[in-house]
């Protein structure tokens, strides 16, 4: 029987396409037009001559939908929301930072005007490291509240008591779901009522999980009535809808949504929840290239792109041979920089202790047991060359761009396609080569290949360990396994 397609609304059946082949579609800063000459100069300052395709498509859309100052959208009418799909590794972040910073350039008094919303505190950090660098100098103010500070410090850092009342000192704030809803509550004078944009990065996680109500929150405090004396009644803003007098006799300022994800839900109802503005979508879907050397559309439904330079293996194995495989790829095969998934912090944790009792591999652990200013220096050292495996759970290293993965390791096959995605995207980064390799146990094997498949990912190639090539390792193996149990108890 036919299968019944979900019925798309437009913007989402008929996106505006994004290049995804990153090296040979890089756009010179200076083609992108509207780009302020002091944000030219910090580009050119830390290195980036040319924008990958998903910045210089996104940049001037956010730039233009802000192009009459941003308490107005572009001819009075309020500016549409943006929704970006692009793989792991292609720009996101600088796309959404440029055309903010540049938008707030010229604000005269302090107010959030721009708050990101991200999933982890890592991610949180990566991204106000990337917006500090853009502010600097410009007199704006970038304040991250993720928990690194306590909640008293972090209330100092966002607004400051006056004799007149509350005061912004931030006006971009970079913070993660559990810590913002806190403020949003807790925090005297804390106020979203000027909010002009709302980023919402690794967007298909805020929706799913429990962080659906803290998008609701912020939407609710970025349309709350302020209790202010008169003056400031005029800055009213009204829930959009259809335009009635009352609503168009002051100058409201829109709340613009972005929303940025490698795995961006195609489910209307998901979206419905975001309730988003007449929304345009970018995306860049694959095109493959036919026999006689045209290029294909292939059909849309390949929701998923992954980087270019991936390679996809996959080794069947029972669960006995995983550790050694892993030993295996490591000692004897010499990979280096590897990044290894597992699916839970407690097998992520024994499998270090294995590889380290074993010996030979520079081996750490990057989960949520660690603090996290230990977790930054493990990235740090994984970076430098100093440790060559990196073993770690889906949450820490979701988003995170960490420099230079040779290859990425799943210990433990991911459950869901959207995990595949986002642990491979760890590798293959802006237009580089990387590798992936998937233990597969045997029983798992059909399922797995099954819901590759499903996504359109044809290009995964089995890759089988002799036994053999195992043997050689065995001995010191149940050495290292005495030694562990030991250890343990």
């Amino acid at each position: 029987s036919p299968q019944v397609q979900p019925f798309l609304p437009q913007w989402l059946a008929q996106p505006k396409r994004v290049q995804k082949r990153i090296k040979d579609n890089l756009c010179p800063v200076r083609d992108v037009p509207g780009i302020h000459p002091r944000l030219l100069k910090k580009l050119q300052m830390n290195g980036i001559e040319s924008f990958f395709p998903v910045q210089a498509e996104v940049i001037p859309a956010i730039l233009q939908s802000a192009s009459n100052g941003y308490l107005m959208g572009r001819g009075g009418y309020r500016p549409k929301d943006i929704c970006v799909s692009a793989p792991t590794g292609s720009g996101k972040t600088l796309s959404f930072v440029i055309p903010i910073v540049q938008v707030l350039l010229d604000r005269v008094v302090c107010h959030v005007r721009a708050l990101v919303v991200l999933p982890t505190k890592e991610l949180a950090q990566q991204v106000s490291k990337v917006f500090n660098v853009y502010t600097d100098g410009t007199g704006l103010k970038v304040v991250s509240i993720t928990g690194q500070k306590s909640f008293a410090k972090e209330q100092e850092m966002l607004v400051q008591k006056k004799v007149t009342g509350y005061c912004s000192l931030a006006d971009i704030v970079v913070a993660t779901p559990g810590r913002l809803t806190d403020h949003i509550n807790q925090t005297p004078g804390f106020s979203l009522t000027q909010l002009r944009f709302l980023i919402v990065d690794e967007a298909d996680r805020m929706i799913d999980d429990m962080h659906q109500n803290c998008l609701n929150q912020i939407v609710k405090a970025a349309f709350q009535v302020e209790n202010y004396s008169g003056s400031n009644m005029l800055f009213q803003r009204t829930k959009p809808g259809p335009i009635t007098a009352a609503s168009s006799c002051s100058p409201q300022i829109p709340l613009q949504k972005l929303l940025f994800s490698a795995t961006l839900t195609q489910d209307p109802e998901k979206l419905q929840q975001l309730d988003l503005f007449q929304p345009r979508l970018f995306t860049s879907v694959y095109s493959e290239k036919n026999r006689d050397g045209t290029e294909a559309e292939q059909d849309t439904n390949n929701k998923y792109t992954l980087p270019e330079g991936l390679s996809q293996c996959y080794v069947p194995c029972d669960l006995n041979s995983k550790p050694l495989l892993l030993l295996y790829f490591m000692l004897k095969m010499k990979f280096t920089r590897v990044l290894c998934f597992t699916n839970s912090r407690e097998a992520s944790h024994r499998l270090f202790l294995l590889v380290q009792a074993f010996g030979g591999v520079t081996v750490a652990e990057f989960s949520s047991r660690l603090a996290p200013n230990e977790r930054q220096r493990t990235m740090k050292e994984f970076e430098q060359g100093k440790i060559q495996l990196l073993i770690s759970t889906d949450a820490t290293a979701r988003g995170i761009d960490v420099k230079g993965v040779n290859y990425v390791i799943n210990y433990d096959a991911p459950q869901f396609i959207r995990t595949y995605i986002h642990r491979v995207g760890r590798t293959a980064r802006a237009g580089e080569a990387g590798v992936a390799f998937s233990l597969v146990l045997r029983i798992q094997e059909r399922r797995f290949l099954r819901m590759l498949r499903d996504a359109g990912i044809q290009d995964i190639k089995k890759h089988p360990v002799k036994g053999n090539s195992l043997k050689p390792l065995v001995q010191q193996y149940e050495r290292a396994l005495c030694k562990l149990e030991k250890t343990v108890k």
